[in-house]
């Protein structure tokens, strides 16, 4: 599922809204059936940049069209998130 930038925002403002951020992940999932959405720590992707942030959350893409899931920064090839939240 490639994401467009359109796409990116509308998650932007889903992640930023001012429910729990059990909620605002569970919104992404239900705004975008189709997209892996995998929630962790800030501290477990410290190696890897952001495709965005928010106040409580560094969001990262996936790629998991090859054996090995990788992190990219492409939306196009985008199939999915990490969320992962700030402490």
């Amino acid at each position: 599922m490639a994401l467009s930038y359109e796409a990116l925002e509308e998650i932007r403002k889903l992640l930023e809204s001012e429910a729990p951020a059990e909620e605002r992940c569970a919104n992404v999932r239900k705004n975008f059936p189709g997209l892996s959405l995998t929630r962790c720590e800030a501290s477990d992707m410290s190696f890897e940049t952001p495709i965005f942030e928010t106040p409580e959350f560094c969001v990262y893409l996936i790629d998991t069209s090859e054996h090995c899931v990788r992190i990219t920064g492409d939306p196009a090839a985008a199939s999915g998130l990490v969320v992962a939240q700030k402490r």
